[in-house]
């Protein structure tokens, strides 16, 4: 994504004696999802460890045990949530965003399960094997479901902005600050929440000013005092000249006792976390860049499972393919297919299936819509477009049109995820940067797809995109994937 990546932040010392916390608020917004967490994970928990329990024994007390469950089952619950606490689970700085915060708790309790089973053997504890593996199968599977519930939650209440945030002073130049701001508003779930701005003293006005609509709160000279008049328990640093490497180290010492948090946003975009590996060289944190992969084993293993998925696909939705099929032809004069030319990994083209939700003389009648495009760059967009048949509009709200595009899949030209697959005369306007586009397969969805589909910009589209081509794994993929069938069946941006 074309936005500055914000770096984990660097933990200040506890508040000294006497000093007045920043951020009051939203560290008691922190504090009460944490909680609620710990609530949501001890009853997950507690039920996971009853179905091991009903599971294995019923509902008889097991005979000639010498193991107490009724003392064994709650102590599993509080030895669990105490692994949650130990591996850092109710941590702020992967609460709410990312895959931290799953990778966590799936590894929290599969490192105790181990722990478990490791001790039980040496010390020949005879607590049936049954009852632990699906207590602790349940319940993993369990705490991650419910920290997605409540992420989506918090998601939610974050947009409407009377969820846990935090209050961001940004520091920096003017124009990566105002990109900064643009970056982090584009994504309020993120839950950073811009509450002012310091700029260079050079820039400053004599009369207060603002930034778009962020308030200048001050210079880079005077960074912790407007943090702290603002109630910021965040500065987060982009570029500027005048913030070197001692001024932001002396920063970070001034920000020491206040309870702020100090962030840096790189100059260096576009780039996913597994790309990135941080190296202390000479007492400097050098950031090291692997290049984007676009051949190699896992190209051949995503090969092998879009083939794979996609003639399972077809098989299963052969009879919802059929009814379609009937459904369109019925409709309205025409072909049942659709097939368009679009150009694919390489430059090289082909024709793209999809079931014809227009008339038969669609592309006739572009000519006379063109001045209603309600879309910007080379696409054209139009809401209510007349050339869409009645049972096209319906397939299109549901993607249904796309499900021929399996057999592209198949056939190796484009994929399950993966950029929008552009027509020829978008391929003829594209300048350098967006050609990389067409380093990978197309696919049938993408980030674009989970972002807002036809909603989109023509930036935003292509910034989706190209952050994929140079972040793609097969993990990704499987996210995608998942976040398409909530994007289909929310309908929205489909026209």
């Amino acid at each position: 994504m074309t936005s500055a990546t914000l770096s984990t932040p660097v933990r200040t010392s506890p508040s000294a004696p006497g000093a007045r916390p920043a951020g009051t608020r939203s560290r008691s917004s922190q504090r009460g999802y944490v909680r609620t967490l710990v609530v949501l994970d001890t009853a997950v928990l507690s039920l996971a460890v009853l179905a091991g329990y009903a599971t294995r024994f019923g509902d008889a007390v097991p005979r000639g045990s010498e193991i107490p469950y009724v003392v064994v089952a709650p102590a599993l619950v509080l030895v669990w949530l105490v692994s949650l606490k130990a591996l850092r689970c109710y941590d702020d700085r992967v609460l709410g965003y990312g895959a931290d915060e799953y990778r966590r708790v799936s590894g929290a309790s599969l490192r105790l399960a181990g722990g478990i089973a490791i001790a039980g053997y040496i010390f020949d504890v005879g607590v049936s094997r049954g009852f632990l593996g699906i207590s602790f199968a349940v319940g993993t599977v369990g705490l991650v479901a419910t920290r997605f519930a409540a992420r989506k939650a918090l998601h939610r209440a974050r947009c409407r902005g009377d969820g846990w945030s935090r209050r961001v002073l940004v520091v920096g130049d003017t124009a990566h600050v105002l990109e900064l701001v643009h970056t982090l508003r584009r994504e309020p779930y993120a839950g950073y929440h811009v509450v002012g701005a310091c700029i260079p003293d050079a820039l400053l006005a004599p009369v207060p000013q603002r930034l778009s609509d962020v308030p200048v709160v001050g210079s880079l000279r005077g960074i912790p005092e407007a943090a702290a008049a603002i109630g910021a328990d965040t500065v987060a640093v982009t570029a500027s000249g005048e913030l070197t490497a001692t001024r932001l180290r002396r920063l970070g010492w001034q920000l020491e006792g206040t309870g702020i948090d100090l962030v840096v946003a790189p100059a260096l975009t576009d780039v996913a976390g597994p790309r990135i590996h941080t190296r202390p060289v000479a007492g400097l944190p050098l950031i090291h860049v692997e290049a984007p992969e676009f051949r190699g084993a896992r190209k051949l293993v995503k090969e092998f499972v879009d083939r794979s998925a996609a003639a399972v696909a077809l098989a299963l939705l052969l009879p919802l393919v059929a009814l379609i099929a009937l459904a369109v032809r019925l409709d309205s004069r025409g072909p049942v297919l659709f097939r368009q030319t679009r150009v694919g990994q390489g430059g090289r083209e082909f024709g793209v299936l999809k079931f014809r939700t227009m008339v038969v003389n669609a592309d006739a009648l572009l000519a006379e819509l063109v001045a209603r495009n309600e879309t910007n760059g080379l696409m054209f967009k139009m809401r209510d477009d007349p050339r869409v048949t009645r049972i096209g509009r319906l397939l299109r709200k549901w993607s249904l049109d796309e499900l021929p595009q399996l057999v592209n899949v198949l056939l190796g030209q484009m994929s399950l995820v993966g950029p929008r697959p552009p027509l020829p005369s978008e391929v003829a306007r594209y300048d350098g940067d967006v050609a990389r586009r067409l380093l990978v397969k197309p696919g049938m969805t993408g980030l674009w797809q989970v972002s807002g589909r036809s909603d989109l910009s023509w930036e935003d589209g292509i910034r989706l995109d190209l952050y994929y081509v140079e972040n793609w794994s097969l993990a990704a993929d499987l996210t995608i994937l998942w976040k398409t069938f909530g994007a289909v069946l929310r309908g929205r941006g489909a026209y």
